[in-house]
């Protein structure tokens, strides 16, 4: 077994902080690892081998984070020492110290996060890498750039995370879908054994609320599928997407923007979800064609008028038409005076609210949507429109 201690080492410059680092002694050969820590040499207590502060210090914060970062090097280090020293193999203070580096560099939150992210980007989950990476640049942000180590995240972490999000006016769905990501990560690191698991996120809200009704009814999509757009080209590029979308079963606009021309055989348009890799197929429909006819035939293999040059960042073609078509449909919705945001995902939300006012089973409106289960196409239904509600409970008020 190795000995493991904290040094002191003074600035040779007056009034300078001077530096913490580790001593490591195995097999009588003395190693020295440096920390990261600056301290002055009041705040070293010689006799303890500690830092310190007093009450009134003004770097009393400071020098307790200080403190507590090195109780968690000690801890990692002599975890390491035991480690090898119970493979029963001959290993020496340099090993101990590059074990602890190669920790450092590989299990910190955001080297892991970074390395699950290349992983999903090889193995063509674009999309999900894409909302890691915020996740990730927003945790930064909160951490002004400072990493931290998988095992430092604990509930106190996670509800100053929370509490900055709130404080930032940010909603509750949307803070959610950052600690479940992050949730993720962490329960990948558990299940590696990296760390054990402390259940950092029991205190934060990592639920979905039912979120603000983003269905149309029927007749407002009529009247935006009957709107004269011809003096505004992009504004009627906007509206054809969004009603083409509808038709289209509420078909994402990702999986619109990369359908091919060899998806569309027999009249009927195969395809999978890129999100779930769901195998689906919808008849292709007169109007359809009449809205695809509109536009001159694509360039590309694609079928839509989307991403139409060959051998271009098809990702980013794809999001910045996405965000023309949106902000386009912000225009449209003052024009037939609806005051829900209006975006492509309404289109999507809109046929499943169509679908169940006709009647269609729960179960058929799910394998319509491509969902991979009614869980979450009750999620969709939970939104929509509360008149029926609001209805019956008139009739239950009146027969009182």
């Amino acid at each position: 077994m190795a000995s493991i201690k904290i040094k002191f080492r003074p600035s040779t410059v007056a009034d300078h902080e001077g530096t913490i680092y580790y001593q490591i002694i195995h097999e009588r050969k003395v190693k020295q690892l440096v920390s990261g820590y600056k301290i002055f040499p009041s705040e070293w207590d010689e006799s303890r081998s500690m830092v310190t502060t007093t009450q009134k210090s003004e770097r009393k914060s400071v020098i307790l984070s200080i403190r507590e970062s090195i109780n968690r090097d000690l801890d990692r280090l002599n975890k390491i020492d035991r480690k090898l020293d119970a493979n029963g193999l001959s290993y020496t203070a340099d090993d101990v110290i590059g074990e602890f580096k190669r920790y450092v560099s590989e299990y910190s939150l955001f080297a892991f996060m970074k390395n699950i992210i290349i992983k999903l980007k090889h193995n063509g989950k674009i999309r999900t890498s894409e909302t890691y990476t915020v996740a990730l640049n927003s945790f930064k942000k909160f951490r002004r750039g400072e990493d931290i180590m998988l095992d430092c995240l604990n509930t106190e972490v996670m509800e100053a995370y929370e509490a900055w999000h709130q404080q930032r006016g940010v909603s509750p769905n949307t803070i959610s879908f950052y600690t479940r990501i992050l949730r993720a990560v962490y329960n990948r690191a558990v299940e590696e054994n990296i760390i054990k698991n402390r259940n950092p996120f029991r205190h934060v809200y990592t639920g979905v609320d039912k979120t603000v009704k983003r269905a149309l009814p029927l007749f407002i999509i009529k009247k935006i599928k009957v709107l004269d757009l011809s003096s505004k080209p992009s504004l009627d590029y906007a509206r054809d997407m969004f009603i083409l979308s509808f038709m289209l079963r509420g078909m994402s606009f990702i999986d619109m923007a990369y359908l091919r021309k060899s998806d569309l055989v027999n009249g009927f348009i195969t395809y999978r979800r890129r999100k779930t890799g769901q195998l689906l197929t919808i008849k292709w429909t007169k109007e359809m064609q009449t809205i695809l006819d509109k536009y001159p035939e694509n360039a590309s293999d694609y079928l839509l008028p989307i991403i139409k040059k060959i051998g271009i960042n098809e990702r980013y073609t794809y999001r910045n038409v996405s965000y023309n078509i949106n902000r386009s449909l912000k225009a449209i919705a003052k024009k037939v005076g609806i005051t829900i945001p209006l975006t492509l995902y309404v289109a999507r939300h809109s046929w499943a609210s169509a679908a169940k006012a006709k009647g269609i089973p729960l179960s058929v409106i799910s394998e319509g949507m491509g969902h991979d289960s009614e869980t979450t196409t009750r999620i969709y239904l939970a939104s929509l429109d509360t008149r029926v509600v609001d209805k019956a409970n008139s009739l239950i008020i009146k027969s009182l």
